[in-house]
């Protein structure tokens, strides 16, 4: 997300964006925090850290919970105290996954991983921290950028000719960049709403879905065969159904929202641009 908003940044020239790494600044200090705010007094805060290892949060759930709930309490109080901003992006793992229709801000939330547990407790500890904080709650997140579904999948299918894709987990994928518009559509429409939203990409698929989808799009003649998530153990348990229901932030925002696979087909073709420039 954080290069996502790098990307996008030259489109809103009125904005002074600052990237701080996680070398720059530890955001389970709060210390290091306050430090940061004392030197630049962002209008806004835009928190795209998480630990995402869902699998590995399974045994390192402190490390879990230090970045995904304590970091997040400490960036939404100190918004608070320098009267910025607070953006937060969550997730779809806040839910158990055994709905049939899309989740809603008001559907009950139900964690059956740590990832979930920590990213929920996260939410809850921004909210009470500061009431006045936007949380965006997002599934299936990929982009050009970092380790993500669609990367993997060209890389498998690079280097195998034929490889196996759940088929009874079900969700809308989501453009990183589309998300990164939509937060920027918020912060520069000069209304402030706190609350919870969700935003995803419009369409629901199966990770098999989207995997051939990436084939039948990119020409590969690796073959992708179906399985069931009994057939493909994880330490961590996935939510079954992970679509999201963003009419709320459309509307509050006036935020278009896009097709899954329109939204493929821009990221699949900017990979391939940034390999070309790579390769040369």
């Amino acid at each position: 997300m954080g290069n996502e908003f790098k990307q996008l940044s030259n489109s809103y020239p009125r904005y002074k964006f600052i990237f701080a790494s996680r070398d720059e600044l530890n955001i389970t200090d709060r210390d290091s925090v306050n430090n940061l705010f004392n030197s630049f007094v962002p209008s806004y805060c835009i928190n795209c850290a998480a630990y995402t290892a869902v699998d590995k949060a399974e045994t390192g759930i402190e490390e879990a919970f230090n970045v995904n709930s304590k970091a997040t309490a400490i960036l939404a109080a100190t918004c608070k105290e320098f009267n910025t901003q607070f953006i937060h992006i969550s997730t779809d793992y806040v839910f158990d996954g055994t709905a049939s229709v899309p989740y809603t801000e008001e559907s009950k939330t139900n964690p059956v991983s740590i990832y979930g547990k920590s990213k929920l407790e996260g939410e809850q500890k921004a909210t009470e921290a500061n009431p006045g904080s936007i949380i965006i709650r997002t599934a299936w997140v990929y982009s050009q950028f970092g380790k993500n579904f669609v990367k993997t999948m060209l890389r498998l299918m690079n280097d195998k000719t034929e490889i196996a894709v759940v088929n009874d987990q079900v969700g809308s994928p989501t453009y990183a960049a589309d998300l990164a518009i939509a937060i920027m559509r918020i912060i520069s429409s000069g209304n402030w709403h706190p609350g919870l939203y969700h935003f995803s990409n419009q369409g629901i698929i199966s990770w098999f879905d989207f995997a051939n989808a990436i084939k039948e799009l990119t020409g590969s003649n690796c073959k992708v065969n179906p399985i069931s998530t009994s057939q493909y153990p994880t330490p961590a348990r996935r939510p079954a159904y992970s679509v999201l229901d963003s009419t709320k932030i459309s509307k509050a925002y006036n935020i278009p929202l896009t097709g899954w696979e329109q939204s493929l087909k821009i990221c699949l073709q900017r990979i391939q641009e940034q390999n070309s420039v790579q390769n040369q």
